[in-house]
């Protein structure tokens, strides 16, 4: 099962600020666990959102919304794709991730049998083939 782990902005990262070099050595350790683990897939922070940009579709209409954007709660500071057994091991990992004052939200990622039906042979080949490329280029 593989489980995104979305880290909440906060008014610091929304802000700019960048972690300590206390913090950014903590999180290295708690990186390297998970990459020895065979848990990590991929991890990334993010700028904030005063450098985003949303897209909202309407119909044909495609309109640009320049960050920053308020509710820094509803942010998204940061990412790991882990690869565990079940929802409870990851609940374990993120227990053990060296965060004080911080939200995270675990969120399920979909799996190609997950679509069922839907997910026809030739979808299914094409999602195979598109993932297969993507592993080549990393």
């Amino acid at each position: 099962m593989r489980f995104m782990i979305l880290v909440k902005a906060s008014k610091e990262s929304e802000a700019g600020m960048m972690p300590s070099e206390q913090m950014l050595t903590e999180m290295g350790k708690f990186n390297e666990e998970l990459a020895k683990a065979g848990v990590l897939l991929a991890g990334e922070g993010l700028h904030p959102s005063s450098k985003a940009t949303r897209i909202k579709f309407s119909g044909d209409k495609r309109i640009l919304i320049d960050g920053p954007f308020a509710e820094s709660k509803d942010l998204i500071a940061g990412f790991w794709i882990w690869q565990v057994k079940s929802k409870d091991e990851a609940i374990e990992w993120l227990k053990r991730a060296p965060f004080d004052d911080t939200e995270v939200e675990i969120r399920q990622v979909f799996e190609a049998e997950d679509f069922g039906a839907e997910l026809t042979p030739e979808l299914r080949e094409q999602e195979e083939r598109l993932r297969k490329q993507v592993a080549e280029k990393t």
